[in-house]
């Protein structure tokens, strides 16, 4: 199937997240949106433990003025495993050297599931869920409420890898790695008894939303910021933006970890955009090829744990479960990310 461009009034949104450098593109992404409400962010444990995660949450919507928008913190720990965490990729506070200003409002008293439970109510066939970190989170609502899927208008997913080399092992994807039993469990509660089939971005889909410094200097000018900065692989490492636009600032900064990050691993002086890819997906801000297959997630293996099968032959006698992104313009996403974000921050610029 393609999905286009949406219209109409704002849809309700909700974002559960490890914010983490890519997240923070997507949640940006989300807030530049005028077809977007965006209900609550989700901290859920990835990239960064829970508390750096809600932390880093609530600074980006301070920072743009959208304290409004509630923050729940999710469990320290995934559903079996002890957490597992990335600061090698993200840096030791999830946003590379960004420096945030500290959110001046504290995180929501109810808990993640409690967050999810309650949008659903709120927005019943309406709410769209996005996950761009483990599936601790909505696991742990369904747990709580088996009703909770039924009540979505639709959940997309960054996270897996079927055709595509894993980024965590040979198969195996991030977000799947640090909870496959939380994701495994989502899968099989959603594509039946009215819950909506989710969308799966996986690395082989998002590896091609090559982020570059040019983008990034793009949404600089386009931001209005000064100076221009375009980091660059001679750069002295971690050197810090002094960009006047805030946003812009910190952005540079973040992504200059992420650069660096890449080009250390041989895949250049670039940054991978998982998470915004998989927001646009779920917007229909992107045009994005999908097919429909069984998925489930190899929880015994020991070479191939957290490993995202797809049975395309219908070996397993099961019916299909989930769509699996498998092709868009990318151009096109890149672009409308750029703009998006420089929108917002030269609104913030502003004010």
């Amino acid at each position: 199937m393609t999905a286009g461009k949406s219209s109409g009034p704002a849809r309700p949104l909700l974002l559960d997240c490890d914010t983490g450098i890519d997240d923070s593109l997507a949640l940006l992404y989300l807030l530049s949106r005028p077809e977007v409400s965006l209900v609550s962010v989700v901290s859920t444990a990835g990239n960064v433990p829970v508390d750096v995660v809600a932390a880093n949450n609530l600074a980006w919507l301070c920072l743009v003025g959208r304290a409004d928008i509630p923050v729940y913190v999710g469990s320290a720990e995934p559903l079996v495993e002890p957490l597992r965490t990335t600061e090698d990729t993200h840096g030791p506070h999830g946003v590379g050297y960004a420096a945030l200003p500290p959110a001046f409002t504290p995180p929501a008293a109810q808990d993640a599931a409690t967050a999810w439970i309650d949008a659903s109510l709120t927005h019943p066939g309406e709410l769209i869920g996005l996950v761009t970190g483990p599936s601790t989170s909505l696991s742990r609502a369904i747990t709580r409420d088996p009703g909770l899927p039924a009540r979505l208008a639709g959940l997309v997913i960054m996270g897996g890898t079927f055709l595509h080399p894993g980024n965590t092992a040979p198969t195996v994807e991030w977000n799947v790695a640090v909870d496959p039993e939380s994701l495994a469990h989502v899968l099989v509660s959603f594509g039946h008894g009215g819950a909506p089939a989710p969308v799966i971005c996986p690395l082989d889909l998002t590896e091609q939303a090559v982020f570059t410094p040019a983008h990034l200097s793009r949404l600089a000018e386009l931001a209005n910021s000064q100076p221009v900065e375009r980091p660059s692989a001679g750069d002295t490492r971690g050197a810090a933006s002094v960009a006047s636009n805030p946003v812009v600032r910190h952005l540079v900064d973040a992504l200059r970890f992420y650069f660096e990050f890449h080009a250390d691993h041989d895949e250049g002086y670039i940054a991978h955009a998982h998470d915004p890819f998989a927001a646009a997906v779920a917007i229909g801000a992107a045009d994005v090829t999908t097919r429909s297959a069984c998925v489930d997630v190899e929880l015994r293996g020991t070479l191939t744990r957290a490993t995202t099968v797809a049975d395309d032959r219908g070996f397993w006698g099961r019916p299909d479960n989930a769509s699996i992104a498998t092709a868009a313009d990318m151009d096109a996403f890149l672009d409308d990310l750029v703009e998006s974000i420089a929108r917002l921050a030269n609104a913030v610029g502003q004010t």
